[in-house]
C-alpha cells in the first residue's frame, strides 16, 4: 500500500470525527511515513511498519471521547428551516422518548454486567470470611474439649479457603472480561456515530 492509499483509507475511516482531528491525524501519520522513508525504507515498507489502517482507525476512535464524536455528528451542517423546526417540536414526544429509552437500555445493561461482578466478589468475600471464622471457631472448639467438632470445623474452613482461592481467580478473570466487554461496547457505540467511507 502506498502512502496516499494509506492516508486516504485513514481519512475515510475517520470521516465522522471533527475535521481538525482528522487533519491532525493525517499529518501525524504522513510525517511518520516520511520519517521512515528518510531512514531508507521503501514507501510500502514504511507504510506497513506504521501499522494496519483498520487497527489505527479503531484505536483513534477508541481514544476519542464519545461526547466529541456525538457533538460532531449532531452539529448542523446548515441552518434548519422553519418547517424542520416545527416538525422537530411536534415529533419530540416520539423521538425524545425513544432517545431516553435507548440510553436507559444502555445504562441498565452496563449496570447489570457490573452487578454480576459485584455479586461474584461478594461471594468470594463471604467464602473467605467463613473460612477464617471456621478455622478460628474450630480451634476454640478443640481448646475447650470438643476435639471432633473442632477438627471438622477446621476441615470445613480449609475447604472454604480452597474454594475462595479458586473463586478469587474466577472473579479476577470475570472482571477483566467485563472490562474488555464494556470497552468493546463503547467502541461499538462510537463506531455507530463515525461514518465509514469506502476504503480502497
Amino acid at each position: 500500500m502506498t502512502k496516499l492509499e494509506f492516508l486516504f483509507r485513514l481519512e475515510q475511516g475517520l470521516a465522522g470525527l471533527p475535521k481538525e482531528d482528522i487533519k491532525e491525524r493525517i499529518n501525524f501519520y504522513g510525517e511518520m511515513i516520511d520519517d521512515r522513508i528518510e531512514e531508507g525504507l521503501s514507501e510500502e515498507d514504511a507504510v506497513s511498519e506504521v501499522g494496519e489502517a483498520d487497527e489505527i482507525i479503531s484505536q483513534i476512535i477508541n481514544d476519542t471521547p464519545l461526547t466529541k464524536i456525538v457533538k460532531e455528528k449532531i452539529k448542523p451542517k446548515r441552518r434548519p428551516s422553519a418547517l424542520e423546526i416545527v416538525l422537530l417540536i411536534l415529533g419530540s414526544p416520539i423521538w425524545l422518548s425513544l432517545l431516553i429509552a435507548f440510553f436507559a437500555v444502555i445504562i441498565s445493561l452496563y449496570a447489570s454486567l457490573w452487578s454480576i461482578i459485584i455479586s461474584l466478589w461478594a461471594v468470594f468475600a463471604s467464602f473467605a470470611g467463613c473460612a477464617l471464622g471456621a478455622v478460628i471457631s474450630g480451634a476454640i472448639f478443640a481448646c475447650f474439649g470438643n476435639g471432633l467438632i473442632g477438627v471438622a470445623t477446621v476441615g470445613a474452613g480449609i475447604v472454604l479457603f480452597g474454594l475462595s482461592v479458586l473463586l478469587f481467580f474466577g472473579c479476577k478473570a470475570a472482571t477483566k472480561g467485563i472490562i474488555l466487554l464494556t470497552k468493546a461496547m463503547l467502541l461499538g457505540i462510537k463506531k455507530c456515530f463515525v461514518k465509514k467511507g469506502d476504503a480502497k
